[in-house]
């Protein structure tokens, strides 16, 4: 039995993994930064937590107490082309989704050094792995936690501590309908017309056959049980058929596959 805190448990994934794995015999801290948000979860512990705070961090994992796993789930999205999104809006896209993740890694890892293992799961993307247009900003950032996750691999393992990166695709969350949309004028409506009629075309993309969050949240607590989980776990059928086909192509012949597949003329 592990002792797991979860950033961005209000909603979606953080909350199916917060019932997933206290279902399988954890310890679950559920945090958020409306702590009002946790009331109805049935978990060993409620914080509240700010990960765009220095203060909020240190102070959710001292109250935590030992940690044996960290799942770093909190994050937006953010749409938008990349000459007219403002930096600031991109700036505070990375302050949660890349520097709130690394705040609470260098929050735990001490402890998990002093202890001699640990796992650290962060809830990365598709959108990690393979970038579409108007989401530049959203990739980079999941881009950026992908980067820090292998980098940790090599430096924490050492100490006996896993790093795992989680690359969900589409599941039904509610992430979509909080995710910012900026700078849709002209001459990019257009592109977001037709991206929008593209998207639908992805594999699993049916919004009516379009799993919950808890595949997602049952990757999460596979890779926090087994020590042979691999370094990434893509879940979800676009996941899966993209991040292959993507792995197996050059740039060129990727774009004009996809481009067949998606009927995307822009």
């Amino acid at each position: 039995m592990a002792r797991v805190l979860i950033t961005g448990c209000s909603t979606g994934i953080g909350r199916a993994t917060a019932v997933e794995l206290t279902k399988r015999g954890h310890d679950v801290i559920a945090t958020a930064r409306r702590p009002e948000t946790l009331d109805d979860l049935e978990v060993e512990e409620r914080l509240p937590l700010d990960v765009d705070s220095d203060d909020s961090a240190r102070a959710a994992v001292e109250r935590a107490g030992a940690i044996d796993a960290l799942v770093n789930n909190a994050g937006f999205g953010l749409v938008g082309p990349v000459e007219t999104t403002p930096l600031a809006a991109v700036r505070q896209l990375f302050e949660t989704n890349v520097f709130g993740a690394w705040r609470m890694m260098q929050a735990v890892l001490p402890g998990m050094r002093a202890r001699g293992g640990g796992t650290i799961v962060n809830v990365t993307s598709l959108a990690g792995r393979v970038v579409s247009p108007l989401n530049g900003a959203y990739s980079a950032s999941k881009f950026a936690l992908e980067a820090v996750t292998e980098a940790l691999h090599y430096e924490a393992g050492h100490f006996g501590i896993r790093v795992v990166a989680i690359e969900p695709g589409a599941f039904t969350t509610g992430f979509s309908e909080r995710e910012l949309r900026l700078g849709m004028d002209p001459p990019y409506d257009e592109l977001d017309r037709q991206w929008a009629e593209a998207f639908e075309r992805l594999p699993g993309r049916d919004p009516a056959g379009q799993p919950g969050p808890e595949p997602v949240a049952a990757a999460i607590a596979d890779a926090i049980e087994s020590p042979d989980t691999p370094r990434r776990v893509p879940v979800g059928a676009d996941a899966d058929v993209i991040i292959s086909t993507r792995t197996q192509m050059d740039d060129a012949a990727f774009e004009a596959t996809m481009r067949g597949v998606l009927g995307l003329d822009w």
